[in-house]
C-alpha cells in the first residue's frame, strides 16, 4: 500500500511539472510572438525590424560586455579610466597587503606620456619614513590652517555619495590626518561624523548655504563655518568631468534628508546653474573670495577647469591693484580626466586641459607673476597611485586631491552605474538595501590604509631621488616618455619660468 501511494504521488507530481512546463512554453511563446510581431513593424530600430527578437541579444551581450571584459578578456594595462593593475594597486594599499610584484613589470615604461623618476646615485642612508612639514594656506585669514598631509579627498558630495560612504570616508580621513572636501552638496552630518579636516565647498547652486532664490546666505555660511573642523571654503567655479555645466542630482536621490541639506524640493531633479549668478568676471570672483574671507575667517580660494591661463593672468593683476591679502588662499586646479560626477559624454572627453597641461601652466603663470608663494595649488584628477602623486609634486602641486581613489579604497569596482542610483558597492546610491553592503568600521580602516600608504611610498620614490621630504621633489626629479620611446627630462618639457625681478608677493602692500 505504501509504494503504491508514493507512486501515486510521484505520478501526480511529474503530471504537476508537465502541465506547469507546457504553462510556461505557451506563456514563452506567447511572449517571443508578441515581441517578434512589435519588433518587426516597429520603425525606429532596423536591426531588430530585420532580425525580431534575436536583435535583442545584441544589446544584451554590449551591455554586458563591459563587466565580461573587466574580469575575463582585458589585460592588466588595458582598461579605462582605469586598469586592473591600477586598481589592485590601490585595493591592496586600501587592505594594507603586501603590494610587491615579482618578475617584473606589466607597464610599458616606453608609452608615449609615461613618467618615471631619477634616482640619484647615492641616496641618504636610513629608511623612508615621510614626515611632511606642515604647509600654511591662507596667512592672511583670521584662522590660517596649517596642514602637512599633501595627499587628501578630494570633493565629493552627500548625495552623489551614499551615507555609509561619508561616514566612512570621514572616520579614514581622521586616522590618516588629511582633510576631506564636502563637494557641492552642502555640509552633512556624516561629514563631521569621524572628527576630521573639511573643506567646505560652495558649488553653483549654493547648495547648503543658498537663499531660495539661489544667492549667498551669510548666516548659513556663518553656521557652518562655526565648526571648527571646516578648515577652509573652496568655491567651486566648475569640475573637470564638465567644465562650463553645472552639476544634476537625479530625482531618485533626492531623499528628504538629501533636500534638506541641500535647500530644494524632495524627489526632483537639482540642475545647478553652470556658472554662480554672482560671479561673471575675475573682479565678482575677488569680491566673493574676500566676502567669504572676511565673515568666515577662514582662508578661501577656488575650484576651476582651466582652458588657458589668460585669465589668471588678470587675476594676478587685479590682485595687484588691491593688494596681497586680497589673493585666493589656494586655487585647486580639476584636469578635464575628472569623472566622478555624471557628465555628458562630449564634455568628459573633449572640453578643458588635463591636468598634465593646466597643473604646470598654473604654477608657471603664478610664478611670472610673482605670487606662486602666496596663492597655494591643490591639484586634482586621476591622481590614485604613489607616482601620480609623485609626479603632480614634482611639477610644483603643494596638495594633491583624488576622489575616485578613495572611491576605489572604499570598494568601488568601477561598474560605471554612479548616476543611475543602483552601484552595487552602496558607495554612490540612496538605495538602503545597496548600502547595506557597506560596512563603515571596515571601509574607513581601508581609506585610511589607503592614504597613509599613498603617502609612504611617495616617500619611497622620494627617498630614491635623494630628497626628505616629498615636497622636495621637482622637474628635475621626473622624466617623461616621448613619441619615439625616449624620456626627455620634465624640466625640458617644462622649464622654470623667472619670478619678476624685484617683486616679491611677501613685499606687496
Amino acid at each position: 500500500m505504501e509504494s503504491t501511494g508514493f507512486a501515486h504521488w510521484l505520478v501526480v507530481l511529474v503530471e504537476t511539472f508537465a502541465l506547469l512546463f507546457v504553462l510556461l512554453l505557451v506563456v514563452v511563446v506567447l511572449v517571443v510572438a508578441v515581441v517578434w510581431v512589435l519588433d518587426r513593424n516597429q520603425t525606429h530600430n532596423s536591426v531588430l525590424r530585420n532580425y525580431p527578437v534575436i536583435g535583442h541579444f545584441r544589446y544584451w551581450f554590449l551591455h554586458l560586455g563591459e563587466f565580461f571584459r573587466q574580469y575575463l578578456y582585458s589585460s592588466d594595462r588595458e582598461e579605462l579610466p582605469f586598469n586592473r593593475a591600477q586598481r589592485m594597486w590601490v585595493y591592496r594599499a586600501a587592505k594594507n597587503s603586501e603590494n610587491t610584484n615579482s618578475f617584473g613589470s606589466t607597464r610599458d615604461l616606453r608609452g608615449e606620456g609615461v613618467p618615471f623618476f631619477v634616482n640619484a646615485a647615492f641616496p641618504s642612508l636610513g629608511d623612508h619614513h615621510v614626515d611632511p612639514k606642515p604647509v600654511r594656506i591662507g596667512p592672511y585669514a583670521r584662522e590660517p590652517y596649517d596642514h602637512a598631509a599633501f595627499f587628501n579627498i578630494s570633493a565629493m558630495s552627500f548625495g552623489a555619495l551614499s551615507a555609509p560612504a561619508v561616514r566612512a570616508l570621514s572616520i579614514g580621513a581622521k586616522k590618516a590626518g588629511i582633510w576631506m572636501d564636502t563637494g557641492e552638496g552642502g555640509l552633512a552630518p556624516y561629514h563631521l561624523e569621524g572628527g576630521c579636516d573639511i573643506v567646505f565647498e560652495i558649488g553653483t547652486a549654493k547648495y547648503g548655504v543658498r537663499t531660495p532664490d539661489g544667492k549667498l546666505d551669510d548666516q548659513k555660511l556663518l553656521a557652518i563655518c562655526a565648526h571648527k573642523q571646516v578648515k577652509m571654503v573652496s568655491i567651486k567655479l566648475g569640475q573637470g568631468a564638465k567644465p562650463g555645466m553645472g552639476g544634476l542630482l537625479p530625482a531618485a536621490k533626492v531623499t528628504p534628508e538629501i533636500a534638506e541639506i541641500r535647500g530644494i524640493p524632495v524627489g526632483k531633479d537639482s540642475q545647478s546653474p553652470n556658472r554662480h549668478l554672482d560671479i561673471g568676471n575675475v573682479s565678482q570672483l575677488m569680491d566673493s573670495i574676500n566676502h567669504i574671507r572676511d565673515i568666515t575667517g577662514k582662508p578661501t580660494g577656488f575650484k576651476a577647469v582651466f582652458g588657458d591661463m589668460g585669465w589668471i593672468n588678470e587675476l594676478c593683476e587685479e590682485i595687484y591693484k588691491r593688494g596681497i591679502e586680497s589673493a585666493p588662499d589656494f586655487i585647486i586646479v580639476d584636469g578635464s580626466e575628472g569623472g566622478t560626477g555624471a557628465a555628458p559624454q562630449t564634455l568628459m572627453e573633449g572640453v578643458g586641459l588635463p591636468l598634465h597641461e593646466a597643473l604646470p601652466g598654473l604654477v608657471d603663470t603664478l610664478t611670472t607673476q610673482g605670487l606662486r608663494d602666496r596663492i597655494k595649488v591643490i591639484c586634482s584628477g586621476k591622481c590614485i597611485t604613489a607616482y601620480d602623486v609623485a609626479w603632480a609634486l614634482s611639477m610644483g602641486a603643494d596638495f594633491v586631491n583624488s576622489a575616485r581613489g578613495f572611491m576605489l579604497a572604499l570598494g568601488c569596482i568601477q561598474s560605471l552605474q554612479c548616476s543611475r542610483n543602483t552601484c552595487p558597492t552602496g558607495i554612490t546610491t540612496q538605495n538602503p538595501r545597496l548600502q547595506r553592503g557597506l560596512v563603515v568600521t571596515d571601509k574607513s580602516e581601508r581609506v585610511a590604509h589607503y592614504a597613509k600608504n599613498v603617502m609612504h611610498e611617495v616617500g619611497i620614490i622620494a627617498h630614491s631621488c635623494g630628497v626628505d621630504d616629498p615636497r622636495e621633489l621637482d622637474r628635475t626629479h621626473c622624466r617623461i616618455v616621448g613619441d619615439d620611446g625616449i624620456s626627455v627630462p620634465l624640466i625640458s618639457l617644462f622649464p622654470y619660468p623667472k619670478a619678476p625681478e624685484g617683486q616679491k608677493a611677501s613685499e606687496l602692500p
